[in-house]
C-alpha cells in the first residue's frame, strides 16, 4: 500500500493519550465493558485462557474482568494533538511513521463512511481516534494494552496502543505490514458504523457461539472493512486527493493473514490451549473472518454485509 506523498493529512479527530500520564501498570489488569464493540484482539487470549483456569467473570456490557485491576490510571488524561498535527503534515509521513500511517488511514476512512452516509442521507458523526500506551480510561472504563486495540460504543471513540502492531506479528505471527494494519483500524470503524445505525443494539451483551450476534456484529466489522478496502484508492479526503494510491494482491493477502489469525479457532486451538471450543466464540473463526472480509472487498457494497439477516450463511 502506498500513500500520496504531496496530500494533505488531517489530524484532527486523533487524541494522542500516551504521554498525558494515563498509563497503568502491565501485565493483565484493567475492567472495560465494551458491550456491541467486542472485545479486542489480545484480550480473546487472555480470555480463552483465564477460562481454562476459571478465571473468568462479567464485566457487564460484554466486557472482561480481569484480575489485579489498574492501580496506575489518574483521575484525569489530556490529550495531546500538537506532536500529531506537527508530524504528520503529508503522505511522506505517513509512508515514514507508523502514528501517521494510522492518521491517513482514518482519514481515507472517515473520507469514505462520510460519503457513504450522506448518498444514503443520513448525517456521519466520525469517531476519535485515541493513542495511548499502557492503560487509558475511557467511557467504558479502564482498560490496558492487554484489551488491544477497541471501540467504545459509550463514547464512540478508538482506542489504540500503537505496539499491538508489532504484537501482532510477534505474538500472532501475522505478516503485518500497512494494508494489514489497516484493516485493524478499518474493523473498529465498522463497529462505529454498527453503533451510528443502531446495530449494536441487536446483541446481548456477553452472548457467544457460532452464530451469536457477537460473532455477527463482528463479521459485519470485517466486511466493512473490505468495503472500504475496495474503495481506499479513489475516495478523496479532505485534501480533494485520494491518500492512498496503491493496493496490491500482496497488500490483500496480508490482511487476509490477519483476519486468520486473529479467529477464535486459531487463537484458541494456537495461543490458548489447543483445544476449539464453539461456544466461547465472540468473533468468528478464522475461515468466517476471510470470507467476510473478501465479501465487502470483492463488493464494495456496505449492503451486502448484512450477517444479521434471516438464513443468512455465516460460512
Amino acid at each position: 500500500m502506498r500513500f500520496d506523498e504531496n496530500a494533505d493529512l488531517d489530524t484532527s479527530q486523533i487524541d494522542d493519550l500516551r504521554g498525558s500520564g494515563g498509563g497503568g501498570g502491565g501485565g493483565l489488569g484493567g475492567r472495560v465493558a465494551l458491550g456491541g464493540g467486542g472485545l479486542g484482539v489480545v484480550g480473546l487470549i487472555l480470555f480463552f485462557l483465564l477460562s481454562q483456569l476459571g478465571g473468568v467473570g462479567g464485566a457487564g456490557g460484554g466486557g472482561l474482568a480481569l484480575p489485579g485491576g489498574l492501580s496506575g490510571l489518574p483521575n484525569g488524561q489530556t490529550a495531546d494533538t500538537s506532536q500529531a498535527a506537527s508530524n504528520c503534515r503529508t503522505g511522506a509521513d505517513a509512508s515514514t511513521h507508523l502514528d501517521c500511517e494510522v492518521v491517513a488511514v482514518v482519514n481515507s476512512l472517515d473520507g469514505y463512511w462520510s460519503d457513504t452516509f450522506a448518498r444514503s442521507g443520513i448525517t456521519y458523526q466520525p469517531p476519535r481516534t485515541n493513542f495511548f500506551s499502557g492503560g487509558v480510561r475511557t467511557g467504558c472504563g479502564s482498560a490496558t494494552s492487554d484489551v488491544g486495540p477497541f471501540y467504545c460504543p459509550a463514547d464512540n471513540e478508538i482506542y489504540i496502543d500503537l505496539s499491538f502492531f508489532k504484537e501482532l506479528e510477534t505474538r500472532f505471527g501475522a505478516q503485518g505490514g500497512p494494508f494489514a494494519r489497516a484493516y485493524v483500524i478499518a474493523h473498529e470503524y465498522g463497529h462505529h458504523i454498527q453503533s451510528l445505525l443502531g446495530t449494536s443494539e441487536r446483541v446481548r451483551p456477553g452472548e457467544t457461539g457460532p452464530t451469536s450476534g457477537s460473532v455477527r456484529l463482528e463479521l459485519q466489522a470485517d466486511c466493512y472493512a473490505g468495503v472500504w478496502a475496495n474503495h481506499a484508492k479513489s475516495v478523496p479526503t479532505a485534501s480533494g486527493r485520494p491518500l492512498i494510491t496503491d493496493i496490491t494482491q500482496q497488500d490483500v493477502n496480508a490482511a487476509l493473514d490477519t483476519a486468520e489469525r486473529i479467529g477464535d479457532d486459531f487463537i484458541q486451538s494456537q495461543l490458548g490451549g489447543g483445544r476449539v471450543d464453539e461456544s466461547q466464540f465472540s468473533h468468528g473463526s478464522s475461515a468466517q473472518r476471510e470470507r467476510w472480509y473478501t465479501t465487502g472487498y470483492q463488493t464494495g457494497d456496505p449492503a451486502r454485509c448484512d450477517t444479521f439477516g434471516r438464513g443468512v450463511d455465516l460460512g
